[in-house]
């Protein structure tokens, strides 16, 4: 589906239409490998009452925006967005490791750093699900397992400790732990309560918009009833559907 980063919106304000462009990326970020001749994906086009002039002006754009390489009548995803497609399947089925109760942290040592490379970092602690405490200072328990890119390991020194207070209270005080719960809980319904695939398609890439903003804590730090895990799967049911679905309809 569409990896778009999370912006904190409520789940309605999260549906955003379906273009041309959408259904191309959402189908080729759930396919491995993100691989699908022009036939096959003018053919998703029309499970969405897009036209196939509509599809194909919209492959000729993405491959001049750098989304996508034409190779021999088929598109693939360009190695940016397969960047995104691994943080995707990672919010799909996060990889976690026992937690002992460290955390890890990560302080700004880099000075002067252009704006440029500040917005990558960000990017990069977004990503594997840190939060700033205060400015220059990142942190989360010590629960994933991922690798740092070189974009961290250029600006940050990397520790390990622990919150002498209650770490659930600063767990709290990081994530809006109760807001996202709230957010999935609504996805969840509007899935279940969607009519039609278009109609389910949209709904499950705002879900997987919100898996990517889980911040996949230890569940002695999570509410009572976090809904991440039954989002994942409510999520991987409608996935599988549009599979077979795009199997028969696109011969994939």
């Amino acid at each position: 589906m569409d990896d778009i980063e999370p912006d904190g919106a409520e789940p309605r304000a999260a549906l955003r239409p379906l273009t041309a462009r959408s259904i191309v990326l959402s189908t080729l970020l759930g396919h491995h490998p993100p691989t699908l001749p022009a036939r096959a994906l003018v053919r998703v086009g029309e499970l969405f009452g897009t036209a196939e002039g509509t599809v194909r002006t919209a492959l000729t754009r993405m491959v001049a925006a750098g989304d996508l390489v034409p190779e021999g009548g088929a598109y693939r995803l360009t190695d940016r967005l397969l960047a995104r497609q691994a943080r995707q399947d990672d919010s799909r089925a996060p990889r976690t490791r026992r937690w002992d109760g460290g955390w890890e942290i990560a302080v700004v040592t880099a000075e002067r750093r252009p704006a440029a490379e500040r917005t990558a970092l960000r990017q990069a602690m977004t990503a594997l699900r840190l939060a700033e405490l205060r400015e220059g200072t990142w942190l989360r328990p010590a629960n994933l397992v991922r690798d740092r890119p070189a974009v961290v390991l250029a600006q940050c020194a990397l520790l390990t400790g622990g919150p002498e207070t209650d770490p659930a209270e600063l767990a709290a005080a990081l994530w809006d732990l109760d807001g996202w719960a709230r957010a999935a809980r609504d996805l969840q319904r509007a899935l279940g309560n969607a009519h039609g695939l278009a109609e389910r398609f949209t709904v499950s890439a705002a879900i997987l918009r919100h898996l990517l903003a889980d911040p996949v804590l230890p569940a002695a730090l999570l509410p009572p009833r976090w809904p991440g895990d039954a989002l994942r799967a409510a999520y991987d049911a409608f996935e599988e559907e549009f599979r077979l679905v795009l199997a028969r309809h696109a011969g994939t």
